[in-house]
């Protein structure tokens, strides 16, 4: 590698570190997450399965936006509470940067004001999935699966409070079912 493509390379880092870092702050107390995936867990089937859950979309002044069913996107009030998760991405890995970023939120959330929600196929997931597209976000392809995983590995609790949301009613009904068949058998 010469030193004319080290000096680029090293440029265009430093202009995305500049460009991500005009973006506000995350402001938990206000669920303000710019450009940030986010997750709260989903009575009943999360506390059976941890693993699944609401997701939704940030804009870069840090409103979310999530599919919340049949034909309806919400904004700054996720259909099953606060989030306990987020992910924050890179809006300079947007086709537009942070304008580019905003512009396919909102039209992705536009597409699904228009959709049925389908709880396997076409959901909260398929939403930032489309928004993800539709920016380009990292070159990449996205779907629900691939941000199911990658919110796993990268996802932060938004606080110890929030994880205890997510995981303490998972440990006391397995902790019930354990004990019951322990005490059946």
């Amino acid at each position: 590698m010469n030193q004319e493509t080290k000096l680029l390379i090293s440029f265009n880092s430093s202009y995305q570190n500049i460009m991500d870092s005009s973006l506000p702050d995350i402001d938990i107390d206000k669920d303000k997450y710019p450009c940030c995936i986010v997750w709260t867990p989903i009575p009943l089937l999360t506390w059976f399965f941890p693993f699944i859950g609401h997701m939704g979309i940030a804009l870069s002044s840090g409103v979310i936006r999530d599919f919340a069913g049949p034909y309806y996107v919400s904004e700054d009030n996720m259909a099953f509470g606060r989030p306990t998760k987020f992910w924050q991405l890179k809006p300079s890995l947007a086709r537009g940067g942070v304008s580019g970023w905003d512009s396919a939120v909102t039209e992705a959330s536009e597409i699904y004001k228009n959709r049925m929600h389908n709880l396997f196929c076409d959901n909260c997931h398929s939403h930032v999935a489309t928004a993800l597209d539709i920016m380009r976000y990292d070159n990449s392809k996205w779907n629900m699966i691939k941000l199911a995983i990658l919110l796993i590995i990268y996802g932060k609790y938004v606080s110890f409070g929030r994880f205890l949301k997510t995981w303490l009613p998972t440990v006391l009904l397995y902790a019930m079912i354990i004990a019951i068949s322990y005490i059946a058998s």
